[in-house]
């Protein structure tokens, strides 16, 4: 698949404002603008500085896309926010215990400030600002050239101080490498960096093209930056930084994510009518807004989506390392739109759910093709050898956590190769895609309380994913009220953007950790805090031995329309019959480790400033909620 070359002809990272001064820093400046001018005055040039920062910024070779972010690679961890959540298990710096609160400690996010040129989130912002100071001082490059490059930097200084922003409030804003003391710009108020972003985007909008084709695909474009504004004021009066739900910001929320819904609909964009195989196409994709590229090199210059290898499971010859969570597929509603009881026969589990439930998890009994094995069964049923406890054996011979796999963004042709199995895929991935662009109006729509609006792009949502409309409103006829519509809002995220790296943010906006906002009361939520993540044994049940019962022993599990038992005609039915029959489905409660909870504190919806930064950048102040060597955090993130 086509992506943007990666190939860099001039390094030009420069040293982030909170890393160093020094004499060496600046001699190193005057020497890079002496030698990369050309880049001011030449297309193949300055294409190259401009490609430089796409690897920067967006995700890497052979990364769990479903896991990454570019601000948790920066810390350290790049599935630090993916385990954050509900989505997936396992232990991490920002779900555990801690005896206090310090910027000395791993929970204190290292995002803001990395001693890694290559890794300094406050790099890529100078990257930006050095081609502004530069670019218009030169001649060389034509008028549509120099306004759809500077349109780029636009696009990605906006993202990079909403990364920051939403991370820790107000930061410092630096708009230009002129000066030579950034380490005394104090932080600026949260409003106005989200002013600033606001602005850059604005520019990037009016700069950049509505598409691009060939080898530039993957390229942001305008729809980009209207989307991504929309996002940006969404979260401002979300109840993370808007405590008193100010309507004026709902407002302005609602006017970018209706102005962003009308630029994507009239460059014809959409919801793509292929739920389950939008993720393969690329130009004329109407799903996708922002799109990251990839492609299926096994050499050099590859750059490879590794979803596909880590989430097929090990019996099939992938890494099987994705464990999607009970807790997240309970959220997945019936076929008719109704809520799925988690209290109901765990045994049917997987029946009459929501089409988007079997296109984004594999479980025990399900079809998973690739191109070669177009009847590929995932079996994951345990069994016992000894009797009483957890069941000892198993179909895989190395399981994963949930006894379920994520299935979402994986190929049914994808073209397995017998050495390097499911390596190299080039699925582009989409990091913006129209569905958030209608799921973000319609929370905004709710903010103004425009109810009825809103749930008509709730019910767009729900009629191209094929849930049923029999009560007229696709399953949503008991939304009523503005609260009620906002928890449908986050319902439907949560659903249809599972995976995609929202989750973690969408929590944080929403105060949904826990209930110390009574945010999780108001809109009927389940808190994060205190939970253990879980999954499911399929176990095989009344039987205790060493070999795999359904394999001919007690019945065939490969048997087929030829010799299926009397009144079973098809595959589906027959899955049916051996959970009705031979299976008992219990949960699995071992995902995270015995006696481990989820720990959430609430100094994490504004984090800290690590304690290296402070003493690189004393004009910065801590935020408050955060000890540090310094003294008790100062800086109020709520301010406008």
């Amino acid at each position: 698949m086509k992506n943007i070359k990666n190939n860099i002809l001039l390094v030009i990272i420069m040293t982030g404002f909170l890393v160093s001064c020094s004499t060496d820093f600046l001699e190193e400046k005057t020497e890079l603008n002496q030698a990369t001018t050309q880049i001011y005055e030449d297309e193949n040039l300055s294409r190259t500085y401009i490609n430089g920062l796409y690897k920067l910024v967006v995700a890497p070779n052979d990364k769990d896309l479903s896991n990454y972010h570019l601000m948790a690679f920066i810390h350290g961890n790049e599935s630090l926010f993916g385990s954050a959540t509900d989505e997936k298990g396992d232990e991490n710096d920002l779900n555990k215990e801690y005896t206090s609160i310090l910027n000395t400690n791993n929970h204190c996010l290292k995002s803001i400030y990395s001693k890694s040129v290559d890794n300094d989130i406050w790099g890529m912002i100078r990257y930006c600002n050095e081609y502004f100071d530069n670019v218009d001082n030169y001649e060389g490059l034509s008028d549509e050239f120099k306004n759809t490059a500077k349109g780029q930097f636009y696009y990605f200084r906006g993202l990079l101080y909403f990364e920051l922003v939403r991370l820790y409030g107000g930061v410092p804003i630096i708009t230009t490498n002129k000066t030579e003391l950034d380490i005394e710009i104090p932080r600026s108020s949260s409003g106005e960096v989200i002013n600033q972003i606001v602005a850059d985007l604005d520019m990037a909008e009016a700069l950049l093209p509505t598409s691009w084709s060939g080898s530039d695909y993957g390229r942001v474009t305008n729809l980009s930056a209207s989307a991504l504004k929309g996002r940006v004021l969404l979260t401002w009066a979300s109840p993370l930084f808007n405590r008193t739900d100010d309507q004026a910001r709902w407002q302005r929320a609602y006017d970018a994510c209706k102005s962003a819904y009308d630029v994507c609909t009239a460059a014809g964009k959409g919801l793509n009518p292929d739920w389950k195989n939008m993720w393969f196409e690329e130009e004329g994709n109407p799903e996708a807004i922002t799109v990251v590229g990839y492609n299926n090199h096994d050499d050099s210059d590859r750059k490879n989506n590794a979803n596909e290898r880590k989430a097929r499971s090990r019996a099939a010859g992938g890494d099987g390392s994705i464990s999607p969570t009970k807790n997240i597929m309970d959220a997945f509603p019936m076929k008719d739109g109704t809520a799925y009881d988690p209290n109901s026969n765990l045994n049917d589990f997987y029946k009459d759910r929501d089409p988007r439930f079997y296109n984004t998890f594999s479980y025990n009994g399900s079809i998973w093709p690739w191109s070669q094995e177009p009847e590929w069964k995932n079996w994951t049923y345990y069994w016992h050898d000894e009797a009483g406890g957890d069941p000892e054996n198993s179909t895989e011979q190395d399981n994963n956590a949930t006894g379920v796999y994520l299935r979402k963004f994986t190929n049914d042709n994808f073209e397995y190769d017998d050495d390097d199995k499911f390596r190299y895929s080039g699925t582009d991935y989409m990091e913006f895609r129209f569905a958030e662009v209608v799921l973000n109006l319609a929370e905004a729509a709710v903010g103004i309380d425009n109810l009825s609006e809103a749930k008509g792009y709730l019910k767009k949502i729900r009629e191209r994913a094929g849930i049923e409309n029999n009560d007229g409103d696709y399953g949503l006829s008991a939304v009523s009220s503005r609260d009620q519509h906002f928890a449908a809002c986050i319902n439907e995220r949560k659903v249809e953007l599972a995976y995609e790296n929202k989750r973690f943010f969408d929590l944080r906006r929403w105060l949904l950790f826990n209930d110390n906002f009574g945010t999780v009361t108001q809109l009927n939520q389940t808190p994060i805090d205190g939970i253990r993540r879980q999954g499911y044994y399929v176990v095989v049940k009344d039987y205790v031995g060493s070999d795999d019962p359904l394999k001919g022993d007690i019945i065939d599990r490969d048997a087929d329309a030829s010799n299926y038992p009397a009144g079973v005609t098809t595959y589906e039915e027959y899955v049916d019959y051996l959970y009705d029959n031979y299976f008992e489905v219990v949960v699995r409660d071992d995902v995270d480790d015995n006696g481990f909870s989820f720990t959430w504190y609430d100094e994490y919806y504004f984090f800290g400033i690590y304690e290296d930064a402070l003493k690189k950048s004393p004009y910065l102040k801590q935020t408050q909620g955060w000890g540090n060597g310094f003294g008790a955090g100062v800086f109020d993130p709520l301010a406008e």
